[in-house]
């Protein structure tokens, strides 16, 4: 996915993924995945995306501060 935030492409194919979270499984309407991305600049995203009745049913990225992608990071692991 790729996605223009403030003039910054952010794109799951060019970048480094770091960690994926997975909640369900795959058809589990409640289901979804984050997945943490780094930038060859060194700016971080999450990729987000999930079942109708999940926090992300439709797919989205979400840029984040190199502070949270670690509060992330640490949470997730």
């Amino acid at each position: 996915m790729k996605k223009i935030i403030a003039k910054t492409l952010y794109d799951t194919e060019a970048a480094e993924l770091i960690h994926k979270y997975t909640v369900g499984s795959v058809g589990d309407s409640e289901g979804y995945e984050e997945s943490l991305y780094k930038t060859y600049e060194g700016k971080y995203f999450l990729y987000v995306n999930g079942g109708a009745n999940s926090p992300y049913p439709e797919e989205n990225i979400k840029r984040i501060s190199p502070a949270k992608a670690q509060q992330w990071l640490a949470e997730k692991k």
